[in-house]
């Protein structure tokens, strides 16, 4: 897969799905319960780039080998999306451990996929639930809110539709769509790094004793110590991203009369 990191990073991965709807039976339209469906929700488009990297790509149904239009199947996108699962270290999705990760592991196992290689996961959606109170957590207005840029406009979900049906220019649009969701997505995840507690630790997959645990630089600065319950330990600031760390408790000696 191009563009992926150098051998021996953590390899971070920056996703973001589109899916198709359920389709199925109803007797109405408010509040009805699904009689049977008729096709599950498949992946349609997926877009991804890896940190550190410039290129930002996508692929469709209809990019992938066997395209019928207006007939879905997502088997190649799955196992396109299976691939970049078990290459990364680190999975990044804005409300990807609630709809990216499971709607793919859903498709995993329903295209008789083992798990991928382990990884971890942030996402940017829940860092930014616990860490302020926004105007919304949606990638899309925290875009802005954040001094970045916001979501296309897509017209609805006749775009959907329209996908679905083989429309050529949908698919396009498509593709344009969930890539700047993936830009948005790093502008804000790169906003919110030095806000992340327990952030996968860079130093340990880099192998670098001296780096900001958050994104690697190696420019960081002793302030002070941090006082814990039980001792003190050095703390240090990074100069690239902004973020906090700290080095080993020193266990203080105490007295208990």
């Amino acid at each position: 897969m191009g563009g992926e990191p150098r051998r021996g990073e953590m390899k971070v991965l920056l996703i973001d799905h589109e899916t198709s709807p359920f389709e199925g039976f109803v007797w109405g339209k408010y509040e009805q319960n699904v009689i049977e469906f008729t096709r599950y929700a498949q992946i349609i488009c997926t877009a991804w780039k890896w940190l550190g990297e410039k290129t930002v790509h996508a692929v469709s149904q209809a990019d992938l080998p066997g395209y019928t239009a207006g007939k879905l199947n997502d088997k190649g996108l799955v196992k396109l999306v299976w691939d970049l699962f078990d290459k990364a270290d680190v999975i990044i999705a804005h409300n990807g451990d609630r709809f990216d990760i499971k709607v793919s592991n859903a498709r995993f196992v329903f295209h008789r996929l083992s798990p991928p290689s382990h990884y971890q996961t942030v996402d940017t959606k829940k860092v930014a639930k616990k860490i302020g109170m926004f105007p919304s957590n949606k990638l899309g207005e925290l875009g802005p809110y954040v001094g970045e840029g916001t979501k296309l406009q897509t017209g609805g979900f006749d775009l959907w539709k329209r996908c679905m049906d083989g429309d050529v220019s949908a698919w396009r649009k498509m593709k344009s769509y969930n890539k700047q969701d993936v830009v948005l997505l790093e502008d804000v995840y790169l906003k919110l790094l030095p806000w992340i507690e327990r952030h996968p630790n860079r130093n340990v997959f880099n192998r670098e004793p001296f780096g900001c645990p958050k994104c690697g630089s190696r420019q960081t600065q002793r302030r002070g110590d941090a006082v814990t319950a039980t001792g003190r330990k050095a703390r240090y600031q990074c100069m690239s991203c902004g973020g906090w760390s700290s080095g080993k408790t020193q266990q203080a000696n105490i007295i208990v009369r």
